[in-house]
């Protein structure tokens, strides 16, 4: 699927969905996207269990993580991904964006259901700052309910003109305009863009912010975790995918396990998910 038919189709499915979905039988889909800060608290403690305990208070089916290492010193060698996914009997996939000292740093999926790792790449970064940290997408699928969902997970740079050109990519053929990335499908993680933005509006030109789809929900804000004043940390759908319930977990262990609190949402995915024909 070429990125013009991509997003062909999505605003034709965004505009023509309406009443019918409510009609046609579903299945949910818990969802968290989670920046963990390579498991280090406020509180200097690198803890995988505690991020672990989060996660495991909200039981999502499906968790996109930033910022984790994998056998770093900083961190205490550990396999932060592979660590928090024995924790919680999950599946995982791990691509690192980053190569530090003898060990790697980057994002990964956990899943309930059974996964297969799509892709993983580096994202381009702005011409002319070599010096930027790299930044990479990680894409899944995951085989749900007799059908599949195609996951896309990335963590966005911090310059702006290295965001838009990442967020390009991702709209491009090589991620959701690619011919594998069937309907339905989710885009989330650290964006490090507000609403507003122009890659917040790149994105939700062809995808739907769930924030936004939820009748009289009010967006929440993620980061930081004590204090939340921004909402930077995103889920993105196509629009054959309903919104049930979203939610920003605030407890006292959310707010000092990571710089980002969670965000966890309950989608309900259309019937014959990712079925041909």
């Amino acid at each position: 699927m070429s990125v013009t038919m991509f997003c062909q189709e999505a605003r034709k499915r965004k505009d023509g969905l309406g009443n019918n979905m409510e009609m046609i039988m579903s299945r949910n889909l818990t969802v968290m996207t989670y920046n963990v800060r390579s498991c280090v608290g406020k509180d200097g403690k690198a803890s995988p269990s505690r991020i672990s305990a989060i996660i495991g208070e909200q039981s999502p089916d499906v968790v996109a993580l930033q910022e984790l290492d994998v056998g770093l010193v900083r961190s205490g060698m550990a396999d932060q991904a592979q660590n928090i996914a024995k924790d919680l009997n999950m599946d995982f996939s791990f691509s690192p964006s980053l190569s530090i000292e003898a060990g790697e740093y980057g994002n990964a999926v956990l899943s309930r259901f059974p996964m297969r790792k799509v892709r993983a790449a580096e994202l381009p970064t702005h011409p002319n700052r070599i010096d930027l940290e790299k930044r990479g997408a990680l894409w899944v699928e995951i085989e749900a309910y007799g059908g599949k969902v195609q996951i896309i997970t990335t963590h966005l740079g911090l310059n702006r003109r290295e965001r838009r050109v990442q967020a390009d990519e991702l709209v491009g053929e090589g991620w959701l305009g690619h011919p594998e990335c069937r309907f339905p499908a989710i885009l989330c993680g650290d964006l490090n863009s507000q609403p507003g933005s122009s890659v917040y509006r790149k994105l939700a030109g062809s995808l739907i912010d769930v924030q936004t789809r939820k009748n009289g929900l009010r967006p929440r804000k993620t980061w930081p975790s004590r204090f939340p004043l921004s909402r930077i940390d995103h889920v993105f759908v196509t629009p054959d995918v309903l919104v049930e319930d979203v939610t920003v977990p605030r407890t006292g262990l959310t707010a000092v396990a990571s710089d980002h609190l969670p965000l966890v949402v309950t989608l309900r995915l259309p019937p014959r998910v990712g079925k041909e024909g």
